[in-house]
């Protein structure tokens, strides 16, 4: 099932997004109330066109909190090290963990605006794990249960700032630095999603990878936060990336694709 938040004429509703066997179209089935509260909800009656007139596209959720896993893959780690000048580094036995306020999401199609004060901004595609009920001191074989579903999640970073940001504070933490979408997927293979990158039109192959590299499992990431922070109906996390990342510049394309989920699309602009 896919779970999409949109606006039309400047009204943000939920949907579920469908596909009608008889036209081929997908269509935004518009839902009640909001589908992560405790309040059960149900078709309005209401479908609208994908991409029809007037139809957005939003940002899925906008999380009270963001955590993301930073070398959570060996090649990345090792890719760090590289053009760090610490060749021979490899991924770090605990979990490093950072954060990302909610100010930094945007939608599908949004624009990512490169802030004054870096001068290279890089890409992470990554898979999200969109958090579906409160969770705290959840046991790791119990995680799953606690996740409505996954997105696509590009995990813009200010490489220049991130040696003098120990925190990454402004690293990757910069308004529109989380362009999350297009929609919440809750049926996916989560050990072994693949995860692509396309710049410009052309695919950006050491960008790619899948999530059956991952080096601390999605369960482990939601059991590990859960023990130090309640985790909210609507809240992500950011698996990390699988391999290189890249620069973006004013002008660029990027479109994050998830296996299963879809693509993200977004633009980037000068502030």
């Amino acid at each position: 099932m896919r779970i999409a938040r949109f606006s039309h004429d400047d009204t943000v509703s939920y949907a579920f997004v469908q596909k009608d066997e008889e036209d081929g179209k997908e269509y935004l089935v518009e839902l009640s109330g909001y589908p992560l509260g405790g309040t059960p909800v149900s078709p309005t009656g209401e479908r609208f066109e994908l991409d029809g007139d007037g139809i957005r596209l939003l940002a899925p959720v906008i999380p009270s909190k963001i955590y993301g896993l930073a070398k959570n893959y060996e090649a990345h780690a090792q890719y760090m090290g590289e053009i760090t000048g610490m060749k021979g580094t490899h991924a770090p036995e605990e979990m490093v963990i950072f954060t990302k306020p909610s100010t930094s999401v945007i939608g599908p199609d949004d624009p990512i605006v490169m802030p004054s004060f870096s001068t290279d901004m890089n890409f992470e595609p990554e898979v999200a794990v969109v958090i579906g009920r409160i969770a705290k001191n959840v046991r790791e074989k119990d995680a799953m249960n606690y996740v409505l579903g996954f997105t696509c999640v590009n995990d813009v970073t200010l490489r220049d700032l991130q040696g003098d940001d120990p925190m990454w504070t402004r690293a990757k933490g910069f308004d529109t630095a989380c362009p999350l979408g297009p929609w919440i997927e809750t049926d996916l293979d989560h050990t072994d999603a693949k995860i692509s990158f396309t710049l410009n039109g052309e695919d950006v192959p050491e960008a790619s990878g899948t999530t059956a590299n991952l080096i601390h499992s999605i369960e482990s990431q939601i059991a590990f936060i859960s023990s130090f922070s309640t985790l909210l109906p609507g809240d992500v996390i950011l698996t990390g990336t699988p391999y290189a990342t890249g620069s973006l510049k004013p002008g660029d394309e990027a479109i994050v694709h998830v296996e299963g989920i879809g693509s993200l699309r977004n633009v980037v602009m000068h502030a």
